[in-house]
């Protein structure tokens, strides 16, 4: 009987897990995407559109983790960027291109991050594929862990 609640109580955590778990992405999976140059009518120019992975397409709406420097931009903290590379490196310079930088949708507003701080983030990843006006990555529901 004990064996048997210890079994029930070891499954039940382990299933609770397994709903709050999320992956933990790198800016190399992120960075590992083909490109398809299309012009864009609009604005008159060709762009880079990205082919994202299967495993990367897998994870669209999900809940992730990624790591970066933080480039906050909006001044009521509402969408904050986040960078492979800080930005007093020139964080879009060098091998950098546009897979290596993403927009973060806070859940609360946050005034109060600083250029090139480190941090994990956690949200919800949306994919973009069709608009060169906006991040190939986009996290929804972004909160900032550590």
């Amino acid at each position: 009987m004990i064996k048997r609640f210890i079994l029930f109580i070891q499954i039940f955590f382990w299933g609770l897990s397994t709903l709050t778990a999320q992956t933990k992405l790198t800016w190399k999976i992120l960075e590992g995407i083909g490109y398809q140059e299309k012009y864009v009518t609009k604005l008159e120019e060709n762009f880079k559109f990205p082919v994202f992975t299967s495993f990367i397409k897998s994870l669209e709406g999900k809940q992730v983790e990624v790591q970066g420097y933080l480039i906050p931009f909006d001044p009521t903290g509402k969408e904050i960027a986040l960078s492979a590379n800080p930005y007093a490196a020139c964080f879009f310079c060098g091998k950098a291109g546009p897979a290596s930088v993403m927009i973060l949708h806070m859940k609360t507003p946050n005034t109060k991050v600083k250029t090139d701080n480190y941090k994990i983030i956690r949200g919800v990843l949306k994919l973009n594929s069709n608009d060169p006006e906006e991040f190939y990555y986009i996290i929804e529901n972004a909160i900032i862990v550590d």
